[in-house]
């Protein structure tokens, strides 16, 4: 639960850590509401329901509404709005069936390839319901990357059963965040840290805030108290993302400041570390050092195998003689 979460933007794809990436494991319905009969301004002694008259030519009163209004009866005599009350009760209760009963588990998925840590957070529920909860966040888990909206359709399957548990709130932020669901997943991360009180989904939260185009509320998650709450992995998150957020506002030399304070020259091979040279690349352009940023570049691709930039594309643009 307190490894770090990886921002998708600039350039990056979201890792595969958290509740609902975990190598193999993870971590509504309105009211219909009445349309009211027509007035029609009827002449004479017709009986009155409501303090209005009647609509019907027999003087008798219309059935009334359940606010106690008389609404139009069909020809049968029974009230239009009580059968599409019914229909879109029906509705309602279907889509939230579908939501509840979320897409198809293999039956070789098993509760036990739930990672330890997530399942004692599941140890509150029922055994039965614990077991079907975990078994959607282990495909949660295994569809993040590939198919994030299938994974979120299984998140929201644990949500139904389960809404109260930090555990699949935050799966549920995390794949609404794979979607590209911005205001969802901040919803969802801000319910799984009013339920477990921690700040380790801060640079995701951040990023959507810079996604929704809220750069300065992007920019607030970089407190003294939050980044006390994240390892060194989510401090560079954070960094990359609120670097974003100052580009965002034209702030690029405080941007570059504020990431070369992080390890850009490590030799070590973390996920971040190609999203922290891309992201110091970016910023050297926007603020016209177009020499240094090519050397970014191309720096990051020396330590981005799996391609999670688009740094090789960026160097083509900027410098187009053969590379190698």
């Amino acid at each position: 639960m307190a490894e770090s979460r990886s921002p998708r933007r600039d350039g990056g794809k979201p890792s595969s850590g958290g509740s609902a990436g975990r190598g193999g494991s993870s971590g509504r319905g309105g009211k219909p509401s009445g349309t009211g009969g027509r007035d029609r301004r009827g002449s004479g002694d017709a009986p009155r329901t409501g303090g209005k008259p009647s609509d019907r030519r027999d003087g008798k009163a219309a059935p009334a509404r359940r606010d106690g209004k008389p609404s139009s009866p069909r020809r049968d005599g029974k009230p239009y709005e009580a059968r599409r009350d019914r229909r879109q009760e029906d509705g309602d209760r279907t889509a939230a069936q579908k939501i509840y009963d979320g897409p198809p588990i293999p039956d070789d998925v098993s509760a036990s390839d739930l990672d330890k840590h997530a399942r004692q957070a599941l140890q509150s529920l029922p055994e039965k319901l614990a077991d079907k909860v975990a078994r959607h966040l282990v495909m949660a888990g295994m569809l993040i990357a590939e198919d994030p909206e299938t994974a979120h359709k299984h998140a929201l399957a644990a949500r139904a059963r389960a809404t109260r548990t930090g555990l699949v709130r935050e799966a549920c932020g995390e794949t609404a965040y794979a979607c590209g669901k911005w205001a969802e997943a901040l919803s969802e991360f801000r319910a799984a840290r009013r339920m477990t009180g921690g700040y380790i989904y801060a640079p995701m939260m951040a990023d959507c805030e810079r996604a929704l185009k809220r750069p300065d509320k992007a920019i607030a998650y970089d407190t003294t108290e939050i980044r006390s709450q994240l390892d060194d992995a989510g401090q560079i998150e954070l960094s990359i993302v609120v670097a974003g957020a100052r580009r965002d506002q034209g702030q690029y030399d405080a941007a570059i400041r504020l990431l070369e304070t992080e390890p850009l020259h490590t030799k070590g091979r973390g996920e971040w570390v190609p999203r922290l040279r891309y992201a110091y690349a970016d910023s050297l352009l926007a603020a016209g050092r177009r020499d240094e940023a090519i050397e970014w570049f191309h720096r990051t691709v020396a330590v981005d195998g799996n391609k999670t930039t688009d740094a090789e594309e960026r160097l083509a643009e900027l410098d187009p003689r053969p590379q190698g």
